[in-house]
């Protein structure tokens, strides 16, 4: 019988071509630097692996770092300064200079003092309902997503009823009912409306979830269903409860803003939203003082950013599908500039 196992021979020109390819095939180190896989430092091995991967994210220490900055300017500027938000100060717009840090208004108050005290207020707001919204839209929606039949019909009943109540109208509802609506009231009635459609989306994903191998294994294994909750399928809604609380504090610190300005909240309260609401009673844009509107403006906008690059970090984390097709186009740029084939991908 033949020897199957013998190979033919190669010629000179195989063997020249496998060297020459072999000689432009990229090392590992090569492919590692245009994938972006930086080695962990020392002092990050010894993080768990998700915390390790977000800090050694650009994103998400951007975000972080941008929120650290404003929460500790709301929490020491009021000690730094030595001026009350609420009493007057200086002269009426006083340019920014060195007594001045961000100049004054109208009515001689101190602008740095009132962006710090306003940050404490209009980030308690944001934070706290976007926080309350989120945990409220995770245990509804997992638990109409897991247990099914009539907990779910009649937790879906109550997340419809939820998406069709408008926040902001009942807001100004209860506005002209007590005159002023306070920040906490604010924050209280966007908690209770904003989590509608953080919970049909956790719901989806969770009945999507509750048909893996592993859920199905842990129910055969006769695990208990609050840790089947909470160890298998609460770890794979992380970007989705990190979505959820983003956009709700975003739109949490955005409608707080948009009611003090528009003067349904308490304009003795010093918040970035009441700073807008003076600076446009007192005329600041047409009389040039641009630094009554900018400073609470830029507040809100860096806010915004900052939660939303911490998102998109913790989405590449725990989205592997992300990082896989991220990291297959890197290859193929990387094999397409080398002369090779990137048929394979």
């Amino acid at each position: 019988m033949a020897d199957l196992t013998h190979s033919t021979p190669l010629s000179l020109t195989d063997r020249l071509e496998q060297e020459a390819l072999a000689a432009s095939a990229p090392s590992q180190s090569e492919l590692m630097r245009e994938l972006g896989v930086k080695p962990r430092p020392g002092w990050t091995s010894r993080l768990p692996q998700g915390l390790a991967a977000f800090v050694t994210n650009p994103k998400g220490m951007a975000g972080v770092i941008i929120l650290l900055a404003l929460v500790l300017f709301s929490v020491l500027g009021p000690v730094v300064s030595e001026y009350n938000p609420n009493r007057r100060a200086g002269k009426p717009h006083v340019m920014p200079g060195y007594e001045h840090v961000l100049g004054t208004t109208r009515m001689g108050k101190d602008v740095f003092t009132q962006l710090a005290y306003g940050g404490r207020v209009s980030l308690a707001v944001g934070f706290g309902a976007g926080l309350a919204a989120a945990a409220i839209g995770l245990a509804i929606g997992i638990s109409a997503g897991y247990f099914g039949g009539r907990i779910d019909d009649i937790l879906t009943f109550f997340v419809n009823v939820v998406l069709v109540l408008p926040g902001l109208p009942l807001i100004i509802v209860i506005a002209t009912m007590v005159e002023q609506a306070s920040p906490l009231v604010i924050g209280v009635v966007l908690a209770l409306t904003g989590w509608g459609w953080a919970a049909r989306t956790i719901r989806t994903q969770t009945l999507s979830l509750r048909t893996r191998e592993f859920v199905l294994s842990a129910e055969l294994m006769g695990e208990k269903k609050w840790r089947i909750i909470l160890v298998e399928i609460f770890p794979n809604m992380l970007s989705f409860v990190m979505g959820g609380f983003v956009l709700g504090t975003i739109a949490a610190i955005l409608a707080e803003a948009a009611l003090e300005f528009i003067g349904l909240g308490d304009p003795n309260a010093v918040t970035w939203g009441t700073m807008l609401f003076w600076a446009q009673n007192n005329l600041a844009l047409q009389s040039g003082a641009w630094w009554e509107i900018w400073p609470p403006c830029i507040a809100i906008m860096l806010t915004g950013a900052a939660l939303v690059l911490v998102n998109f970090a913790v989405d590449e984390i725990t989205n592997p599908q992300l990082k896989a097709s991220r990291r297959i186009g890197r290859i193929r740029k990387f094999l397409q500039r080398r002369g090779r084939s990137a048929d394979v991908f």
